[in-house]
């Protein structure tokens, strides 16, 4: 996967990200802390120290690690992650937040192993690390995955806090109904684990749905497929997981944008454009040939999406 696909993994997911409704808080389970509203960034404090080390145990973190940590909030994992970690890099949105979680290490010997980054953790630079630890803010949810995919190097794993329903969609297999563009998405790049399921009172305010932990562990090498390519196929197969392949195809605005990006193809490796080549005849025929004209996407798996690809680009079509 191309370095410069990163911006790309973030613009097509951004939006699909969900913002949680926040509340006020009034202490953080640090003792003296004070918290604050949290309503603008997403965020809720993850205040059980059990959970906190429970996250920390699933990263399996090794002493020479370095570590990434999104969204530490007041530094109740943080705190944690450093009695393991060799270092730990934090990117903070809220500076209120960075503010009390350098107060928290200051003058200790975990000052010396902590950096924090105060701002958007998707347009942040962000340096070297081996592990990805976050309680994820509800609205960076999506381009916080396809951002750590697309970063290299690859990281060894990532343990990611999600809301539930975005943990099980991100989990979720074929022929299943959470199964969905972004389970295809993500699950071509990575295998991902459910790890640990949290309930809504372990955080200040408590958000409005359950939570859950996942594994994320990137294929390294990672497949030779361009996430444009796959997800612009998936973009269309899933517009209508229920409906067939073919009816998706066969969308008003999908064939004059596959007839554009035949054209660009042409242009760019020299091959004679047919003003008469019939477009609809040369999709229906590649899904037909594969097998794929009734198929559903909500029944394809990664290789059957991988097959329908193959069988494009076959004949020139290209889905960037």
């Amino acid at each position: 996967m191309p370095r410069a696909t990163s911006d790309r993994f973030n613009k097509l997911h951004q939006a699909s990200a969900k913002v949680g409704k926040e509340k006020n808080a009034k202490e953080s389970s640090g003792g003296a802390n004070p918290l604050f509203k949290t309503e603008r960034f997403g965020q809720h404090i993850l205040k059980s120290g059990q959970v906190a080390q429970n996250i920390v145990d699933k990263a399996n973190l090794q002493p020479t690690d370095k570590v990434l940590e999104v969204g530490p909030g007041t530094g109740n994992l943080t705190i944690k992650i450093l009695e393991k970690a060799k270092h730990v890099t934090a990117v903070e949105m809220d500076p209120r937040m960075a503010a009390e979680l350098t107060k928290r290490v200051q003058g200790k010997p975990e000052q010396k192993k902590l950096d924090i980054i105060i701002g958007d953790f998707v347009k942040a630079d962000l340096p070297y690390f081996d592990v990805c630890i976050s309680n994820t803010p509800y609205q960076i949810s999506s381009p916080l995955v396809f951002r750590l995919l697309s970063h290299r190097p690859i990281c060894r794993t990532a343990i990611l806090m999600f809301q539930r329903e975005f943990a099980l969609r991100l989990t979720a297999k074929p022929n299943t109904p959470l199964w969905s563009r972004l389970s295809a998405n993500v699950q071509l790049y990575a295998k991902v684990d459910n790890v640990l399921s949290v309930g809504k009172n372990n955080f200040i305010p408590p958000p409005q749905v359950e939570s859950n932990v996942v594994r994320i562990v990137p294929y390294d090498p990672p497949p030779p497929v361009k996430f444009e390519e796959f997800d612009g196929l998936t973009r269309i197969i899933f517009s209508r997981r229920n409906k067939t392949v073919h009816a998706n195809f066969m969308a008003k605005d999908v064939l004059p944008l596959i007839e554009q990006n035949w054209k660009t193809w042409c242009s760019e490796n020299d091959k004679m454009i047919d003003n008469d080549t019939n477009i609809k005849e040369m999709v229906e025929k590649v899904l037909t040939d594969l097998g794929y004209s009734d198929s559903r996407a909500a029944k394809m798996d990664i290789n059957d999406i991988l097959k329908l690809l193959s069988g494009f680009h076959d004949i020139g079509v290209h889905f960037s």
